[in-house]
């Protein structure tokens, strides 16, 4: 088989309502760039259907097609690392399966990186997502490019494209907790942004839960930044001072006026305000520390079940670390 100029990523869990949907209009899409192409397929401990419908695919174009079976769920972001490790083009693009980013706009991003940049971010236009995620997602935007410096206008948005160069340095990082986009914009030289079309969901919900995107943004934050780290600091000092500020109040007004009770609840407030920002400072702490901790244990970061491959037999991949 030729050597791909261009591979395409795609994690999928539990997708089997779109996954034909997918198929028809994704090989049609890539088959008019008239171009040596893969599409890497990564099953992320599917519960129904999707991985026997991924395998069906492989069998019937096994030429341009390949599937990475995870056996557990390990969430996109690792999926996507699993195909990284597999892709073999030189342009490499990310997609989602739920046909939010049509495939139609694969080659745009191609064209761009033919321009000699080394990795293009899109943005969606006309986002076709709830007012409260759009709310929430620019809010986190603004808060993350605040933290970290690192600019993306639209971080929601997996549909990308990355050199080789860019993918191979991705590959020899050996993180448990990151993002993709963002890991990839700090070792870019060229990057740029595009609008890109996004549509309505083809079938199923959103995998995300609330829980999952908050864990996504600490990713993101404590990732990238010691920051937080940082405001804790001058919080600290600032409430240190303002401590002894009201200590020295205190004892003034005690000499002045005499022994006083009417401010026992403003100094209860005080306290539990402290209290408050006491257990904050342990939080953001533990959660930098339990990084560490799992870090430290150098665990595989998602073990490869089976890989279907063009040689048409299957292998089994003990770990991928």
């Amino acid at each position: 088989m030729k050597t791909p100029e261009l591979s395409v990523v795609i994690p999928v869990y539990n997708e089997e309502a779109g996954l034909s949907a997918l198929f028809d209009r994704l090989y049609k899409a890539l088959d008019a760039l008239a171009l040596p192409y893969e599409v890497i397929f990564v099953n992320d401990g599917s519960q129904d259907q999707s991985a026997a419908l991924l395998a069906d695919q492989f069998r019937a174009q096994p030429e341009n097609t390949r599937v990475i079976l995870l056996n557990g769920n390990y969430g996109q972001h690792m999926a996507i690392l699993a195909g990284f490790e597999a892709a073999r083009g030189e342009i490499i693009v990310t997609l989602d399966a739920d046909l939010q980013n049509p495939p139609e706009e694969i080659g745009k991003l191609v064209q761009k990186m033919r321009e000699g940049h080394d990795y293009v971010g899109t943005i969606r236009h006309q986002r076709q997502d709830s007012l409260w995620r759009r709310k929430a997602s620019r809010a986190m935007n603004q808060l993350r490019e605040r933290i970290t410096h690192i600019r993306m206008t639209d971080q929601g948005c997996m549909m990308r494209a990355y050199s080789r160069h860019i993918v191979d340095t991705i590959n020899r990082c050996g993180e448990l907790n990151t993002f993709i986009p963002a890991l990839a914009y700090t070792f870019a030289q060229r990057p740029v942004e595009i609008e890109v079309a996004h549509e309505e969901r083809f079938a199923g919900t959103s995998k995300y839960s609330f829980y999952s995107l908050m864990r996504l943004n600490f990713d993101l934050v404590t990732g990238f930044s010691v920051a937080p780290l940082q405001w804790l600091s001058f919080i600290g000092i600032f409430l240190s001072l303002g401590s002894a500020a009201l200590f020295i109040l205190l004892m003034v007004r005690r000499f002045i006026v005499g022994a006083e009770v009417q401010g026992v609840f403003t100094l209860f407030a005080i306290t539990f305000f402290l209290f408050g920002v006491i257990i904050l400072a342990l939080g953001l702490l533990g959660e930098y520390i339990g990084r560490i901790y799992q870090q430290v244990r150098a665990r595989p970061r998602y073990l490869v079940q089976t890989m279907l491959e063009t040689n048409h037999h299957t292998h089994t991949t003990p770990s991928q670390s």
